[in-house]
């Protein structure tokens, strides 16, 4: 089966394995694991932040820090289609009681400084005031775009201007540093905190990584244990974090097949495919997506629904190129001709 439902399927490898057996622990509540404490520190440095904190998810950390930075009944503005928004489940209103305010960005999910100012609320004896922006890089809904550094910058720099500190969900940040052949940092110097994970792009079995300012981070540290994240001998799935965070030197290959597999699907009949910009490949069937990837299914290749008539394919370190070959292949088999 070649598994392209998305890049959290791929499995630890043999050096991911001897790490987490070998790790150096200790109770991470207490700060003190050696392992994670190093990840944390590593993590900060590459991006260029002053500090850093592990987390079992990326939604985690989505959440703690838009409740690490935002007042209850404050408002948040976000892309209509980000995944803070549309995938977790209603947390911002669950976690940090936030009204959200969603702008409808562009069809790469851009959202333009005139759409900050216009949805910026000033705090008064009526209005709670708007309190957070958070952006998304890559943007997942909009089929893994890769966001400028203008774009993030230009949006930042009205919301700091107004006072509303910027959170990045960078759930796929090193694949949009890959895109863009630019650092991770170059991202994310225009934002106050930002959330990566190590769980998708980069192969790690568990974890994503929150970095930002160090007051801000002891204050996340705090609610992260408010939210049961409190995690003890955590050394054990750090490690292969650490190995993991050197995966972000290979995602162009992801990259490459994403592009070959979606020139492969896009000659086949009743499919129309979007070109890729990292590693996410969205296709648009003739017939309903959960039908399309039943099909798929048969002929062995995974996928999962995005819309009623839209699939995500994803490509990752465990799919090589013979798979790209042979998915193209078997999609072929299993539409109709």
């Amino acid at each position: 089966m070649i598994d392209l439902r998305s890049d959290t399927v791929t499995l630890p490898n043999d050096e991911m394995r001897e790490a987490a057996r070998d790790a150096q622990v200790g109770d991470d509540v207490y700060e003190e694991d050696p392992t994670v404490n190093a990840l944390e520190a590593h993590a900060a440095e590459i991006l260029d932040m002053e500090a850093a904190l592990f987390v079992p998810s990326g939604t985690m950390g989505n959440q703690i820090a838009a409740r690490t930075h935002t007042d209850r009944g404050q408002e948040l503005l976000c892309e209509a289609e980000s995944h803070v928004y549309k995938w977790e489940l209603a947390g911002l209103a669950q976690h940090a009681e936030v009204q959200t305010r969603a702008i409808e960005g562009d069809d790469r999910g851009v959202i333009t400084p005139e759409q900050v100012r216009a949805g910026y609320v000033e705090t008064d004896l009526h209005r709670p005031g708007t309190g957070l922006l958070t952006l998304e890089n890559t943007h997942n809904s909009k089929g893994g775009t890769a966001l400028a550094c203008e774009d993030i910058e230009s949006a930042a720099d009205v919301a700091h201007e107004l006072g509303v500190p910027v959170h990045l969900d960078g759930a796929r940040l090193f694949n949009a540093a890959a895109a863009l052949d630019v650092s991770a940092a170059d991202i994310v110097e225009p934002v106050d905190t930002v959330m990566f994970c190590l769980s998708k792009g980069l192969g790690a079995p568990v974890g994503s990584m929150i970095a930002g300012p160090s007051e801000f981070i002891d204050r996340a540290r705090r609610v992260r244990k408010l939210f049961g994240g409190g995690m003890r001998q955590a050394g054990i799935i750090a490690a292969p974090g650490m190995v993991a965070l050197e995966n972000r030197h290979r995602l162009t290959e992801d990259h490459e097949r994403a592009k070959r597999l979606a020139a492969g699907l896009d000659e086949l009949p009743g499919l129309t495919v979007q070109s890729p910009e990292t590693n996410i490949v969205l296709l648009e069937t003739d017939v309903p997506a959960t039908e399309f990837l039943e099909m798929c299914k048969g002929q062995g290749v995974l996928g999962v629904p995005f819309d009623d008539y839209v699939v995500r394919f994803c490509t990752h370190w465990n799919v090589g190129d013979a798979d790209v070959k042979e998915a193209i292949a078997a999609v072929e088999r299993a539409v109709p001709s």
